[in-house]
Order: C-alpha cells, then sequence, then structure tokens
C-alpha cells in the first residue's frame, strides 16, 4: 500500500490506519460502511514499512486491511520544523496550516474536538508573536486532532480483506484419544455400545487425555461388505468397516443399532463433559450401496456407462462397499446444503469437534464454504482434516478453514528429518496457518518403525508425539498395548484391524504404557511452555542419534527441555549444546534440570552438557529447568 501511494506523492508525508472488525455473519459480499469498521493507527518503522495490531476478544472471524493517504498536515508540521531550524520567515507558512485546520474543522461534528480546533485556527492566524504560534502548530494536541479530522483525499484501501480466525484455546492444545466403540465391550460374547464407552470414561480420564475420538458410529451396510482383515467377501458374523455408511437403518444422522441410539450418544457427550473431555465425531462423506441417499438421491453419484453406480477405488483397491459423492454433479447445491446439515445435526446434539475423513478427495470451494458457514453459526466448532496427502494441498485445506491437520510425522524417524520437518511446521510462515496433530499411529498407519522397534519405539514415538507438538493423539488401545503385528510384510495394515472385526483388549496388561502415558499428560497440562508451537526451539548435539529441543514461555518462567534418542536399539550419548538464552538458564552459573519422567535431578553448567540414553530403559528425558532465582515452589511440575 505504502509503495502504490508514494509513486504520487515525492517528498510529501504520509499516514496510515489498520481497519478492522469482527465480520460476524457478514459474508465478503455484504456491504460495509466505514463505520463498521475500527480504526487503529500505524506506526512507521523503516523503509516503507508500518505496524499496528488489534485486539480479539471474540470467536470466529475478524477482516482487517490498510488505508493510507498523504497527510498534508503531517507534510506541513515536517516542513514548518524545517523552516524554522533554518531561521526562516514562516508567516505565511502559519496562514497555511491555519487553513488545513478550518478545513478540518468542516469535517469534524460539533463537539470539544470542533472547539480545540477553532482555537488553534485563531491563535494560527492572530497577532501573537512568531514563536508563540509555530509552538502552537508543533503541539501534540493539534497532531492529534487533526489525525482525527483531517482531510483525507485520495486515500487509498487495499483492496482485500485479509482474514483473521480465532479459535477456542483446544484448538491450539490438545489430547486426543481413538477407540473403536464396538471394542469397548468388557464381555468377549458381545460386542461394545455406547454404553461401554461411558463406562470407558474413566480409564480415559485416568491416561489425561481432553478428547475422545469415535470413528463412524453409523448404521453400516451390508452390499459388497468386506470381512475380516479387508478380505472381499463377508462371512457370516463379520461386522463391517465403520467407514461404509449407510443401510437400512439410516445414513449419516443415525447410530448404529447396535451402539445404541442418538439420545446415547448424546448422554456420552454429556459424560465425556462432566470429565473434562470432549467428543470428537468422525465425519466421513461417502456411503454403503444400502445408505437411504443412494435411493433417495441416485443424482448425487457418478454412475457408469451399465448404469450402475461407481464405487470407491484407489488402484488396484477397491471399495465395493463404498459409493463416493459425485461433486460434479448438477445438483450440486442440493447435495452441498445436505452435507453441511450432517455437521449441524450433530452440532445440535453437542457435539464440537470433528475429524474429517479424507478431506482432500473433495473440492475445496465445498470445504471453504461448509467450514464458512458453520463457524458463523458455531464458531467453536473445531475440524481436523485426516488429509495424509501431498504438501500443498494440505496446506490449502488449513488455509481454507481447516483447524487442524494430520501430519508426516509417523514418518519422519532419524533426528535429522524430525527437526527439518517440525522446523518447518513451527519457524516458517506456515505456523500462520496450519496447526499440526501429531499421532504415531492410527487405524490405518502401523509403520515400520512401530512393528520392528518393540517397546522402546512406542516409548519414543509417545513422547515426541507429546512434546514437539501442541495437538497430539494415539489410537488406543492399541498403541498402549503396542499392538505392532502387520497384516503383511510391507504393509501398514493392522493384522486383525478393527477396522472390520470387534477386538476385546485386556487394559490392565501389566506391560501396558498407560502409566507412561497419563504422566506425560500430567507433564503437558502443568507445563504452559508445551501448549504452543511457535516456541519450539533444537538445539545441537554431536551425536546425529540424539535429538535436542526445548519449548518456553516467553518470560522463561517455564522452559522444558528434552533429549531424545532416535536409535530405539542402541544406547547412545553425546554432548548438547544448548543455547542458554532459549531455556533461562545463567550463562556462568550451574543450574539444575528435573527429569520429569523419572523424578531424576542433574546439576547443569553452560552450554555443554552430557547426555546418555538406554532406549530399553527410557528413550528420552523430559527436563524442566530450574530456574537459579526462583523456588521449587513456583515451578509447575507434573504431580
Amino acid at each position: 500500500l505504502v509503495v502504490a501511494v508514494g509513486e504520487h506523492v515525492g517528498l510529501d508525508e504520509i499516514s496510515c490506519d489498520l481497519l478492522w472488525r469482527h465480520a460476524g455473519r457478514q459474508t465478503p459480499h455484504d456491504d460495509v460502511g466505514e463505520a463498521d469498521w475500527h480504526r487503529v493507527e500505524m506506526t512507521f518503522l523503516v523503509n516503507d514499512r508500518w505496524r499496528a495490531s488489534f485486539p480479539v476478544t471474540e470467536l470466529g472471524r475478524y477482516v482487517y486491511t490498510v488505508s493510507g493517504w498523504v497527510d498534508r498536515f503531517k507534510t506541513w508540521v515536517h516542513d514548518l520544523q524545517k523552516r524554522l531550524e533554518a531561521d526562516q520567515d514562516v508567516r505565511i507558512d502559519l496562514l497555511i496550516g491555519a487553513d488545513l485546520v478550518d478545513e478540518a474543522i468542516g469535517l469534524a461534528a460539533e463537539g470539544p474536538d470542533a472547539q480545540r480546533l477553532r482555537a488553534y485556527r485563531e491563535l494560527l492566524r492572530s497577532d501573537a508573536s512568531i514563536h508563540e504560534r509555530s509552538l502552537a502548530a508543533l503541539q501534540d494536541e493539534l497532531a492529534i486532532l487533526m489525525r482525527r479530522h483531517g482531510p483525507r483525499r485520495f486515500a487509498t484501501i487495499y483492496q482485500h480483506e485479509l482474514p483473521v480466525t480465532v479459535d477456542r484455546e483446544r484448538a491450539r492444545f490438545s489430547s486426543w484419544y481413538e477407540m473403536f466403540p464396538r471394542s469397548a465391550s468388557p464381555d468377549p460374547s458381545r460386542p461394545g455400545t455406547l454404553q461401554d464407552v461411558i463406562d470407558r470414561l474413566p480409564y480415559v480420564a485416568a491416561l489425561g487425555f481432553d478428547v475422545l475420538y469415535l470413528p463412524p458410529v453409523h448404521p453400516i451396510g451390508e452390499t459388497g461388505r468386506k470381512g475380516r482383515d479387508n478380505v472381499p467377501s463377508a462371512q457370516q458374523g463379520d461386522v463391517g468397516s465403520p467407514w461404509a455408511i449407510g443401510s437400512r437403518h439410516g445414513g449419516h444422522k443415525d447410530v448404529h443399532p447396535d451402539l445404541g441410539t442418538v439420545h446415547d450418544l448424546e448422554r456420552l457427550v454429556a459424560a465425556c463433559r462432566e470429565r473434562g473431555l470432549e467428543l470428537a465425531m468422525d465425519i466421513a462423506f461417502q456411503c454403503s450401496p444400502d445408505h437411504p441417499y443412494v435411493h433417495e438421491h441416485p443424482e448425487w453419484f457418478k454412475h457408469r456407462p451399465d448404469g450402475t453406480i461407481q464405487y470407491a477405488e484407489n488402484p488396484p483397491k477397491k471399495y465395493q462397499d463404498i459409493y463416493p459423492f459425485d461433486f460434479e454433479t448438477e445438483a450440486w447445491e442440493s447435495l452441498w446444503v445436505e452435507l453441511k446439515s450432517i455437521f449441524l445435526f450433530w452440532i445440535e446434539r453437542g457435539v464440537r469437534i470433528f475429524r474429517v475423513d479424507n478431506p482432500h478427495t473433495k473440492p475445496f470451494p465445498f470445504w471453504e464454504w461448509l467450514i464458512g458457514e458453520v463457524r458463523h453459526d458455531h464458531p467453536d466448532t473445531i475440524f481436523l482434516a485426516e488429509a495424509f496427502t501431498r504438501p500443498k494441498v494440505m496446506a490449502q485445506l488449513a488455509k481454507l478453514g481447516f483447524t487442524q491437520s494430520y501430519t508426516y510425522f509417523a514418518w519422519r524417524n532419524d533426528a535429522w528429518s524430525l527437526r527439518e520437518y517440525f522446523t518447518q511446521l513451527t519457524q516458517t510462515p506456515m505456523v500462520e496457518y496450519f496447526r499440526p496433530n501429531a499421532w504415531p499411529n492410527t487405524p490405518d498407519i502401523l509403520t515400520e518403525h512401530l512393528q520392528y522397534g518393540g517397546r522402546p519405539a512406542f516409548m519414543q514415538r509417545l513422547i515426541l508425539s507429546a512434546t514437539l507438538a501442541a495437538n497430539y493423539g494415539i489410537y488406543g488401545p492399541t498403541f498402549e498395548l503396542q499392538e505392532h503385528v502387520a497384516l503383511r510384510p510391507g504393509s501398514e495394515e493392522y493384522l486383525g484391524s478393527e477396522k472390520y472385526q470387534v477386538r476385546h483388549w485386556d487394559l490392565d496388561r501389566p506391560d501396558s504404557l498407560r502409566d507412561l502415558i497419563a504422566r506425560l499428560n500430567r507433564i503437558r497440562r502443568a507445563n504452559p511452555a508445551l501448549h504452543h508451537d511457535r516456541n519450539l526451539h533444537f538445539h545441537a548435539v554431536d551425536n546425529p542419534a540424539l535429538l535436542a529441543y526445548s519449548k518456553a514461555t516467553a518470560d522463561r518462567s517455564n522452559a522444558i527441555l528434552c533429549v531424545v534418542n532416535t536409535d530405539v536399539h542402541n544406547t547412545q550419548s553425546g554432548w548438547v549444546h544448548l543455547d542458554l538464552d532459549d531455556i533461562g538458564a545463567p550463562p556462568d552459573h550451574a543450574f539444575h534440570v528435573h527429569d520429569l519422567i523419572t523424578g531424576s535431578r542433574y546439576a547443569w553448567q553452560g552450554s555443554a552438557n552430557y547426555v546418555e540414553l538406554n532406549p530399553q530403559v527410557l528413550p528420552a528425558h523430559v527436563l524442566q529447568v530450574l530456574a537459579e532465582n526462583r523456588t521449587e515452589r513456583d515451578h509447575p511440575t507434573y504431580r
């Protein structure tokens, strides 16, 4: 903006305002008058760079833009000062200033400001001494009044309104636990229900999670149903995939009768709330051949030349149990409205968090419209994008409105890759619109690292995800019970996957990682440094198998330093070279670090400190830096 104005102003002075407003229900096409904007004066920095800020106090969407103009009064004051310094005659200049003030009086409403402007105008035109009149011309009060009421002829406004989305805190900091309701039964003779999930809540809450995420809970189709381990044909008693949504029992606005009813889901939402949890639902925009939409709205699906509906394919994979929607249909408007109504249906029943299945396979304009529509009325809604696709597509989905996104974290295993990837996520412009949610495993992803790394790999990936990212999740109970057998070599599918069958889990197994998970979640909650992504800082280590990083609050009153052995098979050691300023440690005095997992304490000094980690015992340190000038009581702990 300043450059555009500056092409025509020569040596004239420029003023700029930041204009902002809460968008509310307004769309970019609504007429917005000048009175609808709040104005903030921008401060000149250097070389055509200006700065201003505005407060955000409500959830939802704000927009802002910038206005700039040639400031004739500021130019006049600047020139007057130079003439006075050169001891020139300024009588005519003072009269020019009076004319500028007179013009401002005509623009100001009657009131105290107009009265003060008249007083300045009369003094500038009076017979008082040049010194007295010049002093009046340079008064801060006059500059403020002229900034407020002075003419802004030929003002230029940046043609775009730039958005700022304000989310609630859980969008920035959350811990997710995923489970299949039908595997929640304590009785091996029957599948689980939503009531069983309610009974499981004390377990999930004790682990320290604040979001409970369920895969689709809707009726499952029978046509083309897949059998156990995704075999093409189901056998008697096979339950099918929850993502094959829809049957004679209903569709996306119904609950599978074996799980319960819509009312039972409402009870689950309330029960979660009582325990400090929120329920996240899975939204998958696809249908079983038995879905009511297929019969009621065949125009929403793509038809093959033989008249049959095209099922989903990802060659060589075939999904005969799923029909994708045809977003290129001529009936796209009615399709969009109906899909939006699915979100609204569950929002009315208390759900405010949604994990969206494969959003990258749907049109970008659809998501921009749908998320904008939902968040207009429900700005506290959180959308997690399950989009394991190309980086630019993932980034664009975030720009369109998705609150959080899955990441490539599961496949970043060595120290160098982790550092490079999380530097990109947290220290580049990407941090302005992309919130990572780090998952070490999902029902679709059992990485080779977890298949062959044993218990150390599960501990390592848990600590990394919980401390590198402010948002993270695990798919349980497979994770805490270290389920690691793949369907076949080279596959990331679980053998006996819950996607196709009911499982029963012994949550009290002695080898469970539940205690470590609970402790890490307590550490996360107690230490505000771990509640953010932007404050991630990596430190140098002389061993490439070790990864060192820290997070600290702005005032360094809380600092967490993590050192992780990325080699899950061998003990690794090395010297960590700390950036002491980033953790609030003194450069020339000893300081203490407290391992929040084991309780051990270490006395460190200076930037270089030795670390040795045996992955069979514990593959990482999660260290709280104990500043010298604070007492033990001042430091948050995991207790």
